[in-house]
């Protein structure tokens, strides 16, 4: 596959598709919105950061994709639990409650939503603690919205012109059989999930980054694009440098979801620190490519 067959393919990629849907909302809210005392609140990220006291609550929701929704209602569940999870650890925070939205044909569908739900919620030690539910509905859907709190942020608008762009993933994981999804969580111990979770607060925390964006449904090209539209740079991304598992074609792990992956802009300075917190976990930790104007 040439380079030019490689872009073609990635601009009809579903995901990244659905990421240019977010300037339905964009084109109404702008850039920021002021808080109560009038401080800016960021637009774009994958939470809202408040700024709270010393720190800032973070405030994030999901759609969970339709057509999972509907053909894997279980599995769905779970996502919704664990993109939510995601989006917090990604800025720098750490969950503290999901409240969820569920839409069911019958009570038996929207058991096995509840089964996937609670499952991750157990999983990843963030209660759920609310919600609304309606099982008369005409369609299957599920909406998680979730609270966490950070005392120093990750935030894809401090990439800087220099950084190394650096993709973390875990690989122990498989291949779901339809869907791109890299599934790296169902069947890990509680205790990694978490573990490998909290070296995001702790790397911001220690100063050794500042800006990040979790490998969301548009894959790390999708993210990619949006942490660089944020931050107002432009980056030189080098294939070869890209790790993927040895099951999944570089074509399709370009744009799938790794239910573990991160973004990640780095000071060079700092990478080498950086790579080894994530090494010691057994991550992936590799730089990509490089800031540029």
């Amino acid at each position: 596959m040439t380079l030019e067959d490689l872009a073609f393919q990635l601009r009809q990629t579903l995901g990244i598709l659905h990421k240019q849907d977010i300037q339905t909302a964009a084109s109404h809210l702008g850039r920021w919105v002021p808080d109560a005392a009038g401080q800016p609140i960021y637009l774009g990220d994958d939470c809202a950061a408040i700024p709270d006291g010393n720190g800032y609550l973070l405030l994030a929701a999901e759609g969970i994709w339709p057509v999972l929704v509907g053909s894997e209602p279980w599995f769905a569940g779970w996502c919704g639990v664990l993109v939510n999870v995601s989006d917090i650890y990604a800025m720098g925070g750490r969950p503290i409650a999901v409240v969820d939205a569920l839409w069911s044909e019958s009570t038996d569908q929207a058991q096995a939503i509840w089964q996937g739900m609670m499952a991750a919620s157990k999983a990843f030690n963030v209660p759920i603690v609310g919600g609304h539910t309606n099982c008369q509905s005409p369609y299957p859907a599920l909406s998680v919205a979730i609270l966490g709190r950070a005392s120093r942020l990750l935030t894809s608008f401090n990439a800087q012109v220099g950084d190394s762009l650096v993709m973390v993933a875990d690989f122990e994981g498989r291949s779901h059989p339809k869907y791109p999804f890299w599934d790296a969580a169902t069947t890990k111990a509680p205790a990694d999930l978490q573990a490998n979770l909290a070296v995001l607060p702790e790397i911001a925390e220690a100063g050794l980054c500042d800006c990040a964006k979790d490998i969301s449904m548009g894959g790390l090209i999708g993210t990619m694009l949006m942490l660089l539209e944020t931050s107002g740079c432009g980056a030189i991304l080098d294939l070869d440098t890209i790790p993927y598992p040895p099951e999944v074609p570089l074509d399709k792990w370009l744009v799938s979801f790794p239910s573990y992956g991160f973004l990640l802009s780095v000071r060079s300075e700092n990478l080498p620190a950086l790579q080894a917190r994530f090494q010691q976990r057994g991550l992936v930790c590799a730089a990509i490519a490089d800031l540029v104007n």
